[in-house]
């Protein structure tokens, strides 16, 4: 589970399950999801696409690693560590102390293991039995350099094709008093190009502390491990692993500005497209308010159903009105999906976030193929197929494949952890609501492709569809293409807002709060505003607005002194 669900619901796990228990019945899902391809993927994307960068890698005990970061735990934990952290972000996993009533359970927890494994031992016999299971070995002999003490937060990876055994003593003594740094007793310091070096061996911090900032620091240090106790990803969360990879990434320095765009399109970058991909939906947005304010029907809507505004009324005093509350709610819907891209081109992908970019492919994959749902409502709208048409390429250019990039921008630093904590279950509401927002929208979306109709509407027209097809045989899929491209608006909305919420959320991100805040606005309040102007005010029917109103304003404000910190 992410930080937003582990952390806001780990009390009431604990309670209904025990601490103990709770935290392994998490471990075991995770290790259950994370030890088949597919699943470790899902996890890794829906933590939030870790992206370590090549300075972070390194090695342990001659096993290469993608990040040089990990975790140690007992046997008893071992198979299903092995099999779930790989997908939270970890390099490593250190399994220890281990004895000899252990060994079948470390051979079993690593027989399908996915990320390296080394185990922490001295026993010449275990590390005999372990060798063609594990990854290599550390040990309390290692457990210093030359002219360290030992202690038990450093120890030094030993490679498996060394000879199994006491360590080989260092060939020259620490310095000691009265005598050379180097060589035997009485012996003169050798220079320089005479004296013999060997590579040390990678440096391993276990750490107690779920600090980012320190273990980061650590990783700052060419070649050095940072290997977590339990009882760190137990305090700070699974998504641990992920704040430290980010916060050990070097800077790319500041973010392009508008004056690098230059005026070829051809070296146009994604994030540039992107923008215009959300001032063109907010355009359009605009636009269908503003038609649907004056008069309401262009000349193809007339064309179409043969009709004028005065005849609607005839047919039904409230049909008018009926009308522009749905093309009131869409075009909010289309101004805050607009807000969504314009903040994702200019926050995220600007600076170099690389999930920005599978936000907006995941909500434009959603919303441009809601323009064929005039297959079953059998109307063409033209200005919407026009937009549609415009956007689509620029839309294709902002969403194609680029290099990654190391982030722009200054890093605030963690402050507070009763601040993230607050922020944490904000970050849930707001998943919650995109989530219910995409429920909403296939509902809906649903509703306009079949029935047309809920029962509150014909309450509101005091009609039925009959009567209306009756009036005019081409009345109903009219109104069903708005009800229907409405609720695919809703849908492509929501899959923007849920992985934003899920995967923005960092300390001193002030654009994910505005985004969020100017896109609930921009969707919420035109629909509650026309619903009360044509005194359509059922409250089953905007109960699902009020309550995302709520869940939005709360989440936000819970999450603000996190998302805008500026140190």
């Amino acid at each position: 589970m992410p930080d937003w669900t582990y952390h806001p619901l780990r009390g009431a796990t604990a309670a209904l399950l025990g601490r103990r228990r709770s935290q392994r019945t998490a471990l075991r899902l995770l290790a259950r999801i994370g030890s088949r391809p597919a699943g470790a993927r899902l996890i890794a994307r829906g933590f939030g696409h870790r992206h370590p960068p090549v300075s972070l890698a390194g090695e342990i005990a001659g096993a290469p690693l993608t990040v040089r970061l990990g975790i140690r735990v007992p046997p008893s934990l071992a198979h299903d560590t092995v099999h779930a952290m790989a997908p939270l972000g970890a390099g490593v996993v250190e399994i220890g102390p281990v004895s000899s009533d252990d060994v079948p359970a470390v051979r079993a927890a690593t027989a399908t293991r996915t990320l390296p494994v080394v185990v922490h031992t001295d026993d010449p016999e275990i590390r005999a039995a372990l060798a063609p299971h594990v990854d290599g070995f550390t040990g309390a002999a290692e457990d210093r350099t030359p002219g360290e003490e030992p202690g038990p937060a450093i120890s030094q990876g030993v490679r498996r094709s060394r000879p199994v055994g006491p360590a080989i003593p260092h060939p020259f003594p620490p310095k000691t008093p009265g005598r050379p740094a180097t060589g035997p007793p009485g012996a003169e310091e050798p220079a320089p190009a005479d004296r013999p070096t060997a590579p040390a061996p990678p440096r391993v911090v276990r750490v107690g502390d779920p600090c980012v900032e320190a273990a980061a620091a650590v990783l700052a240090e060419p070649g050095a491990v940072v290997i977590a106790r339990p009882e760190v990803l137990v305090e700070a969360g699974p998504g641990w692993f992920a704040r430290v990879v980010e916060a050990a990434t070097p800077s790319g320095g500041p973010a392009p500005g508008w004056r690098d765009v230059g005026r070829h399109p051809r070296r146009w970058p994604a994030w540039w497209w992107a923008l215009l991909v959300g001032l063109g939906m907010i355009t359009a947005g605009v636009c269908a308010a503003a038609i649907t304010l004056g008069p309401v029907l262009l000349w193809y809507d007339r064309d179409y159903l043969g009709m004028t505004l005065d005849d609607l009324h005839a047919v039904n005093h409230h049909l008018v009105h009926f009308l522009q509350h749905d093309r009131i709610t869409m075009a909010g819907t289309l101004v805050s999906i607009g807000t969504l891209y314009t903040g994702l081109a200019v926050g995220g992908m600007r600076r170099g976030r690389p999930w920005a970019r599978e936000v907006l492919l995941l909500s434009g994959a959603v919303g441009f193929p809601t323009l064929f749902y005039f297959l079953a409502t059998g109307y063409v709208e033209t200005l919407h197929t026009a937009a549609a048409v415009m956007l689509l390429p620029m839309f294709l250019a902002a969403v194609r494949r680029r290099p990654h990039a190391p982030p722009h921008g200054r890093r605030v630093p963690d402050g507070p952890e009763r601040e993230r904590r607050r922020a944490l279950v904000g970050q849930l509401l707001l998943v919650v609501t995109g989530a219910g927002l995409f429920v909403g929208g296939a509902v809906i979306s649903a509703v306009g492709l079949t029935g047309v109709f809920v029962p509150t509407d014909l309450t509101y027209l005091g009609t039925d569809p009959r009567a209306l097809e009756a009036a005019n045989s081409r009345l109903v899929p009219f109104i069903a293409h708005d009800r229907a491209g409405f609720g695919g608006a809703l849908m492509s909305a929501a899959v923007a807002i849920v992985p934003l919420a899920a995967w923005g959320w960092r300390r001193g991100e002030s654009w994910v709060f505005w985004t969020l805040a100017v896109a609930g606005a921009t969707g919420f309040l035109p629909a509650v505003v026309v619903h009360g102007s044509i005194h359509y005010t059922d409250f089953v029917h905007l109960a699902p607005v009020y309550f995302g109103i709520v869940l939005t304003a709360v989440g936000l404000l819970l999450s603000r002194p996190y998302l805008c910190a500026r140190r």
